[in-house]
């Protein structure tokens, strides 16, 4: 299922860390749009226990994700690639591995469209188009 929706250019259109394998867990971003008078501000980023993937799928639907950036890892290790979607609320990232394969991808209903990333040995700081940043350790087993 989400390696369908993934082909297609869509993720389920529920917050989420979702895997191509349709395993998936609960995932909380608290909305950096609603720092717009402090932009520049970290968000949180909190993983919880597994989201069942058909019934959110068939609950929420999916929804066509904007590509704003591709960046390669370090050794050829595999790509970082995040953007938006929906009326501008809507933010994503993914994993990829070296051949552009999905490992995960991240849907956020309230973070606002990612716009590019950095990485710094094992962290990447994920920047949104409020000039807030995401940093994720992908180190975690959960990120890998």
């Amino acid at each position: 299922m989400i390696g369908r929706l993934w082909a297609a250019g869509e993720a389920p259109y529920a917050d989420g860390l979702y895997r191509p394998d349709d395993t998936a867990r609960e995932l909380w971003v608290p909305g950096p749009g609603a720092w717009h008078p402090d932009a520049g501000q970290p968000i949180t980023f909190r993983l919880g226990g597994p989201l069942d993937v058909a019934r959110t799928v068939a609950e929420a639907g999916g929804t066509e994700l904007d590509r704003y950036f591709e960046s390669r890892l370090p050794a050829d290790s595999g790509w970082l690639a995040g953007g938006g979607g929906g009326m501008g609320n809507v933010g994503w990232l993914a994993r990829l591995d070296a051949d552009r394969a999905l490992r995960w991808v991240a849907f956020m209903w309230s973070s606002n469209p990612f716009t590019g990333v950095r990485v710094r040995g094992t962290r990447a700081v994920f920047r949104n188009d409020w000039r807030n940043e995401l940093t994720l350790d992908l180190d975690d087993p959960a990120l890998r």
